[in-house]
């Protein structure tokens, strides 16, 4: 069974470079670093099917708070269980370029990490990627794009997160959580 990797955002290209889009930047650059090309849209998501890695990368093309569907459909016509959907995501919780990754848990009040759990189940691991959480309106931070000063920041970090995809994908979870949880820590 292949695995997917499944990257959350906004579809459309006035959200295309916020915050909230962390996921679909991440799965673009390790879809890319894999050759792959062959993007369709089937299941209200972009996918492409990579068969020499079995691998399955996903961009629900829903809003947010509707990414379970597309995932649940993907996942059953691939019969890929939760613990081989990896979900990419972006944290408020964490601060400005930070990476977490766990096995399973919550949504911590993510609602396209909501849908997900309410359609398959909690049992799949995440990679969050933080965004730090602002003073003023949340919502009007995820949508925003990203500030001067962290825009020169992102690369490293959108990197990182790539690394982190990559690793899970040839050696694991726990070898991938190790790199994701310490990176970039003093």
């Amino acid at each position: 069974m292949p695995r997917l990797v499944v990257g959350l955002g906004n579809p459309g290209k006035e959200y295309a470079a916020t915050r909230h889009n962390a996921g679909f930047t991440v799965v673009d650059e390790v879809a890319r670093r894999y050759g792959v090309t062959n993007w369709k849209k089937k299941d209200s998501a972009e996918q492409a099917f990579d068969s020499v890695n079995r691998v399955v990368f996903v961009k629900p093309t829903s809003f947010m708070n509707l990414s379970g569907t597309p995932v649940r459909l993907i996942s059953t016509w691939y019969r890929t269980p939760p613990d081989g959907v990896l979900v990419v995501v972006d944290e408020m919780d964490l601060p400005f370029g930070r990476l977490r990754m766990r096995p399973f848990g919550g949504h911590g009040g993510h609602n396209g990490l909501r849908s997900i759990i309410a359609t398959i189940g909690d049992a799949f691991p995440r990679l969050r990627i933080g965004v730090g959480r602002p003073q003023y309106d949340s919502v009007d931070h995820v949508l925003s794009p990203f500030a001067k000063d962290e825009l020169r920041e992102l690369p490293a970090i959108v990197a990182a997160a790539a690394d982190t995809v990559e690793l899970w994908l040839k050696e694991g979870l726990d070898p991938a959580m190790r790199f994701a949880n310490t990176w970039g820590m003093p």
